[in-house]
C-alpha cells in the first residue's frame, strides 16, 4: 500500500522560510513525477511545483524564484524549500506522486502552512 506523509508545515512570519518533506512508502516507482499542490480555503487546489525522475522541474507562477523542489530517490522523499513566504502562501500543502502516463496518482493528507504576523 502506497503512503505519502507530509511534514514541516507550521506558522511562520511573512518573509520567513519553511521546508516541507514528503516521505513515500510502498511500491512507488522512481519514474513517478512528484509534486506539491496547495489548497487555500475557498479556492481550488493548485499545482505549486513538480519534479520528474530525471530532475526536470516545474513551478507555478506565484512561487517562481521563491520555492525550490527537490527529490531524493534513495530515500523516496521529495522536499519543498519555501523562502520569502507571503500571507497568500497560506494553504494546506499536499504531496502527489503520479505515474508518467498520469494513470496512477497518490496523495498525501497534507500539512498546514500559515504565513501571518
Amino acid at each position: 500500500q502506497v503512503q505519502l506523509v507530509e511534514s514541516g508545515g507550521g506558522l511562520v512570519q511573512p518573509g520567513g522560510s519553511l521546508r516541507l518533506s514528503c516521505a513515500a512508502s510502498g511500491s512507488i516507482s522512481s519514474d513517478n513525477v512528484m509534486g506539491w499542490y496547495r489548497q487555500a480555503p475557498g479556492k481550488q487546489r493548485e499545482l505549486v511545483a513538480a519534479i520528474a525522475s530525471g530532475g526536470n522541474t516545474y513551478y507555478g507562477d506565484a512561487v517562481k524564484g521563491r520555492f525550490t523542489i527537490s527529490r531524493d530517490n534513495a530515500k523516496n522523499t521529495v522536499y519543498l524549500q519555501m523562502n520569502s513566504l507571503k500571507p497568500e502562501d497560506t494553504a494546506v500543502y499536499h504531496c502527489n506522486s503520479r505515474s508518467p502516463s498520469g494513470s496512477v496518482s497518490y496523495w498525501g493528507r497534507g500539512t498546514q502552512v500559515t504565513v501571518s504576523s
